[in-house]
């Protein structure tokens, strides 16, 4: 049974210990409903109920409680011995990430580590070289506000601005500043929102001082990925982070209807943290330096690209592709800078 539940059994423990499904499934890197279908499995399989919900949080039954013991020391016992283990894991990397940022930035890059670094092997939220492995990622990566007394590495800030297609971008161009997204389809990206510098598109616009009836219709969306795909689509414009869409940007699929200048920090940061334990190995120490090079960059760029806009003079040029504005961008800032103003 507990080869065949192994699983449930993971997702029935970190409940109880962590006191609900939200926080097992934070440490899992799953849903909450994933959680709560693997307990139900086992549930199920046994025929009793094995959680019940208490005002505290989740709480053992009868028929559980006195297997509670034993289910947390054989957890905690897997966990030195995974710990032990991973010590001669000399060439796996394991990454909990961001779909967005795993999707749009780290993958694209990590092709470069693996030139220099050819033996090392990434599982990055489940998929890569590496076999998914039960237990602890060795690094996770997300997007949030930065907590203090807590060693995360900081990555890059993000700076939000509208982005569209270029047919999108040249169909507004030709109308009047004040009016340029009456009538035009908006859509939301939810990404952002819990940031307390959030742009929604009715506060963008009241800065800008637009016109535009019931800016908050439209399509919402969770992820960057399907609502880029969407602005590609000649959908509509969305308040989209300039950190990973960069290299669409470059290549034309995207463009920025209006100057950077009008954009704003985040005020949450991606983030990286690594177990201290996995630092040991040489490879994730040398992973961990290179990530914070790449991120230095990233962050540098943006930094560029609004600096540039402030003082009205062209996004500055990178080293890498990802940095160059193409000349469909540079127009449409000019475009948008003709009338643009607060």
């Amino acid at each position: 049974m507990a080869s065949l539940h192994l699983r449930s059994l993971q997702a029935l423990e970190l409940a109880l210990r962590l006191g609900s499904l939200q926080a097992a499934a934070s440490a899992l890197w799953i849903t909450p409903a994933a959680v709560g279908q693997r307990i139900k499995a086992l549930e199920d399989y046994l025929g009793v109920d094995l959680v019940v919900r208490g005002r505290s949080g989740l709480r053992p039954t009868s028929e559980l409680s006195g297997a509670l013991g034993h289910l947390r020391s054989a957890f905690q016992e897997l966990d030195t011995v995974s710990t032990m283990l991973n010590l001669q894991r000399g060439d796996e990397i394991h990454i909990a990430a961001t779909s967005d940022l795993a999707d749009f930035w780290l993958r694209p890059r990590i092709s470069k580590f693996r030139t220099e670094h050819p033996h090392v092997l990434f599982c990055i939220n489940g998929e890569g070289d590496a076999p998914l492995r039960i237990g602890q990622v060795d690094c996770e990566i997300s997007f949030g506000p930065q907590r203090p007394n807590v060693r995360d590495d900081m990555l890059f800030r993000d700076f939000v601005l509208p982005i569209s297609s270029p047919e999108n971008t040249r169909r507004i161009s030709s109308v009047a500043l004040r009016d340029r997204l009456e009538g035009f389809p908006l859509l939301h990206l939810d990404f952002y929102k819990e940031d307390p510098n959030a742009l929604n598109w009715a506060g963008w616009i009241k800065i800008q001082r637009l016109r535009r009836t019931e800016p908050n219709r439209g399509i919402r969306f969770q992820r960057i990925k399907p609502a880029l795909e969407a602005v590609r689509a000649n959908a509509g414009l969305t308040l989209c982070g300039l950190a990973l869409i960069g290299p669409h940007i470059d290549d034309g699929t995207i463009s920025l209807p209006f100057p950077v200048s009008t954009g704003l920090w985040t005020n949450h940061a991606f983030q990286a943290r690594f177990r201290a334990d996995a630092l040991l190995r040489p490879q994730v120490k040398r992973f961990r330096e290179w990530l914070l090079t790449q991120a230095s960059g990233t962050q540098e760029w943006l930094s560029q690209q609004v600096q540039s806009a402030q003082e009205g003079a062209a996004p500055a040029r990178s080293s890498s592709k990802v940095g160059r504005a193409p000349r469909g961008r540079r127009a449409a800032q000019r475009g948008g800078e003709r009338g643009a103003g607060k």
